[in-house]
């Protein structure tokens, strides 16, 4: 039997999900003293639901709004970039850059070094390295159909489910972690902390002076910034395509966001009311990462064959090694450092949303923490795809 949901009766279903998810952290200890993410109980269980129904049950889903609500998660977390959040995170972008390439190059150099022990060749033991760690279902889709065509089999099937165990397990390592750290180091009641929270308390005091009320004429004047936002940066992706620039949609709409709100702290012509831009975002990505979650097939997950678990086992242990005792050293050992350590495991195994619904678990249980945001948001969202496909390619020809 195939059940074919609509648009509506998708949304409404994936709230329903999100409910279930965000009901069970509250009844089952666990998940709440372990910071996982609601959109992930839900979205976890409702797959494991369809694995074992899949012989009786098709879902089929209307998954339109699903690049419009990552579109809009971007934009909220360009509006909310500050003049004073941007200079003072600014440095931390390219640090943080240099942690997740060092951490791409680790990956890759796994994958191939444990080719050799389990027997299989070192360009295909490469789909379970970078190329679905950090790249994810799009950049595993990409390679597998280039070493399909130099002669491997299964490479779809194995990209798909290897981005797939990076994707959960991301998502559920990423608040235990952030957890550990936070409490191991009391790092709330430090004063190595009072840079993060000082950016914090900006960012309040700028909603206590600046929001004012909640009214429809502020819903409308947030409703049209994120409109004009999403407009430009599909204008400005157009323009680019000529030149032979290609860069996802959602970082066109970012840089849009930030333009947006750095023209707003200038000028003072208008306002951006930060409490409703907030509410938008979590909206978007909680919907977003639901509708991600609930639509995976994780009995292709059955598919792996033991060589390939192997490796992606040792890679979800490297990369929570790697996230303890590396990211969070040197972004600065302090609460922003926990928080994108957190947020770091959910797109080092998976992808940006993943990271974003991470830290979103971590804060709510905390404090905010907006440097870390911004700092994993445009690392994940862009320059670590650049650094990335250069590794790969090197890997590639190495091996090949």
């Amino acid at each position: 039997m195939i059940l074919k949901l609509n648009l509506l009766e998708t949304i409404a279903f994936a709230m329903a999900i999100y409910g279930l998810g965000k009901l069970l952290k509250k009844k089952v200890n666990f998940l709440s003293k372990y910071l996982i993410p609601a959109p992930v109980v839900g979205g976890v269980i409702f797959s494991l639901l369809k694995w074992a129904l899949r012989n009786y049950v098709t879902f089929q889903f209307d998954m339109t709004l699903q690049e419009h609500l990552m579109i809009t998660f971007f934009i909220a977390t360009g509006l909310s970039a500050s003049y004073s959040m941007l200079k003072k995170g600014g440095i931390q972008v390219f640090v943080f850059l240099a942690v997740a390439s060092l951490l791409v190059l680790l990956q890759d150099a796994l994958s191939v070094s444990l080719s050799y022990v389990v027997g299989i060749p070192p360009i295909l033991s490469m789909i379970a390295g970078s190329i679905t760690m950090t790249g994810g279902h799009g950049t595993g889709a990409l390679y597998a159909k280039i070493f399909t065509n130099m002669g491997y089999k299964g490479c779809m099937e194995m990209a798909m489910a290897a981005a797939t165990f990076g994707l959960v397990s991301g998502s559920i390592m990423g608040g235990p972690l952030a957890r550990k750290l936070i409490k191991k180091h009391n790092l709330l009641n430090k004063v190595s902390n009072t840079s993060s929270l000082t950016i914090n308390n900006e960012i309040s005091v700028d909603m206590e002076l600046n929001d004012g009320q909640v009214t429809s004429i502020a819903i409308i004047t947030t409703i049209f910034q994120f409109s004009l936002a999403m407009v430009l940066g599909h204008f400005v992706e157009h323009l680019m395509i000529p030149h032979g620039v290609a860069l996802p949609t959602y970082l066109y709409a970012l840089f849009v966001g930030i333009f947006i709100r750095l023209i707003s702290d200038r000028a003072r012509r208008y306002k951006i009311h930060l409490r409703i831009v907030s509410m938008v975002g979590e909206v978007s990505l909680a919907i977003f990462l639901t509708l991600s979650l609930m639509s995976l097939e994780l009995w292709q997950l059955s598919n792996l064959a033991g060589p390939m678990l192997v490796i992606l086992l040792s890679q979800a242990i490297l990369m929570y090694i790697f996230a303890y005792f590396v990211t969070f050293n040197i972004m600065g050992h302090d609460y922003a450092a926990a928080v994108i350590s957190g947020g770091h495991c959910g797109f080092g195994l998976g992808a940006t949303p993943n990271a974003i619904a991470n830290m979103d678990a971590i804060v709510a249980q905390y404090v905010p923490s907006p440097r870390a945001y911004f700092v994993v948001s445009i690392v994940g969202a862009f320059f670590i795809d650049i650094t990335n496909a250069m590794i790969i390619q090197t890997f590639v020809s190495f091996v090949r």
